[in-house]
């Protein structure tokens, strides 16, 4: 006995003969549109106001700390014994939460900025006092050395002009310390 033929299905509306698009968008993602509805901001809501900056000094007193002004002083004793130039230290109490003294200075080359970092380690170790962090060491552009109350930043020449930390605080009270 033969067997039956298979029949063949066709579709009973014809479809839709619809002329290419020269670039069909592609449709984004799940993903992408729920990000995108999520960063979107919302209609109908204002946008949150950021606070301005305050040029005026704040309303917490200013606590003399003598132990750090001598630490800022030592740190900057040490460096200009290795020949460091431009040593600044910025008074920050009340103005910043991490510090009371800012010492800042420069050495010529990355080597001088390296042998300032170890001039204060060396003169600093016998007082007791020893950094919480340091970085930059290796490379020498930029040394951080954070001895609580105190950090000091000693900088390349050309990184410092470039950072210009004296700039950032200006309106910290400032005293240029000479050899």
């Amino acid at each position: 006995m033969p067997l039956p033929k298979k029949k063949k299905f066709y579709r009973q509306t014809p479809k839709p003969k619809v002329a290419p698009k020269a670039h069909a968008a592609k449709k984004p993602s799940k993903v992408k549109v729920k990000a995108q509805a999520r960063l979107a901001p919302k209609k109908g809501l204002p946008k949150p106001k950021r606070a301005k900056p305050s040029r005026v000094p704040s309303s917490r007193p200013v606590k003399d700390n003598p132990a750090a002004h001598q630490l800022a002083h030592d740190i900057a004793g040490a460096i200009l014994d290795k020949k460091a130039t431009d040593v600044v230290l910025l008074d920050v109490r009340g103005k910043a939460s991490y510090a009371d003294y800012l010492v800042i200075g420069s050495g010529d080359t990355e080597r001088h900025v390296t042998a300032l970092a170890e001039a204060v380690h060396e003169k600093l170790k016998p007082k007791g006092h020893h950094p919480f962090s340091t970085e930059g060491e290796t490379t020498g552009h930029w040394v951080l050395l954070d001895y609580g109350d105190v950090v000091a930043h000693l900088f390349n020449s050309d990184v410092r002009s470039f950072y210009d930390l004296e700039g950032l605080w200006a309106d910290a009270p400032s005293e240029r310390v000479d050899a």
